[in-house]
């Protein structure tokens, strides 16, 4: 029998590790912009030009006062507020009708933030391709 003459090796090999981490390094690159969620929106500029909406089609103009209630604005002005589902209902019924209807969300500006945000979530929901903001000029 004969026995081998080799010393054992001490060293660690890292190569292979550094290749591991490379790759997780790539993987969490790709995936990290899909993490984030949100609401698609335009945010303004300084200077807001007119919305382009067809010359005859009347907006859908939804609005929510400073205590939360709904209002739907359409030829005629509402003056009692709405439930959000009935508003919804309304605004899907509209839409099934004339589906290039443009849908503005117009909001006081002591309401919350996340409620204009649900609003415009559930206005898509209803089946608004886009939904859009009123504001006044300062």
């Amino acid at each position: 029998m004969s026995r081998s003459k080799r010393k054992p090796m001490s060293d660690i090999n890292v190569v292979p590790y550094i290749d591991v981490m490379l790759v997780l390094l790539i993987i969490f690159m790709v995936t990290a912009p899909m993490m984030t969620q949100g609401i698609k929106i335009d945010l303004p500029q300084l200077e807001a030009g007119p919305v382009d909406t067809e010359k005859n089609s009347e907006p859908i103009v939804v609005s929510i006062n400073s205590s939360g209630g709904y209002f739907l604005e359409m030829s005629s002005s509402s003056e009692k507020p709405m439930e959000l589902d009935d508003l919804l209902q309304s605004v899907s019924a509209i839409l099934e009708q004339k589906p290039a209807t443009s849908v503005l969300v117009r909001g006081d500006k002591n309401v919350a933030y996340g409620a204009v945000v649900s609003l415009m979530s559930a206005l898509q929901i209803a089946g608004a391709n886009g939904v859009g903001l009123i504001t006044e000029d300062p």
